[in-house]
């Protein structure tokens, strides 16, 4: 599975572990930036994954921002971008299995590696389970009710 990553420079600081966590799972993930800790505006980094993402099918992203607020208001400005803030594994889990997110979303000021190690094995290990949640997906990209 390819994951790509990016983050501002209030998640700067765990990025680099985050993608050891990522390899370690077995799975490729690149890197879009930033490449330092100087401040950066958010929303580029959102939008930029977001378009990767889209343009990459079957990829997934990861966002980090201070609370990870932000990084998901933008990405979810793209049609056809889930992107789940989540805070432990169960959040995590039923983004995938109910939302089928496709990017994962967190707060470097909110939690901890090991929970971020715990959130990206349940991403993971989850697919979406379809069924009657397929039908409220499709719900999110049309506004239809």
């Amino acid at each position: 599975m390819k994951y790509y990553i990016a983050t501002d420079h209030a998640g700067f600081l765990i990025k680099e572990r985050v993608k050891e966590m990522v390899e370690a799972l077995g799975h490729e993930i690149e890197d879009l930036g930033p490449f330092s800790a100087d401040r950066v505006d958010y929303p580029d980094y959102a939008h930029k994954l977001a378009k990767t993402v889209l343009a990459n099918p079957g990829s997934f992203g990861i966002l980090i921002c201070g609370t990870g607020i932000g990084m998901s208001l933008a990405a979810n400005k793209h049609e056809g971008i889930r992107a789940a803030l989540c805070h432990d594994a169960y959040t995590a889990q039923m983004a995938r299995a109910h939302n089928d997110a496709n990017v994962l979303c967190f707060g470097e000021r909110v939690v901890g590696l090991g929970v971020v190690e715990s959130m990206l094995k349940a991403w993971n290990e989850t697919a979406f389970e379809g069924g009657r949640h397929e039908k409220r997906v499709e719900k999110i990209e049309t506004d239809e009710s």
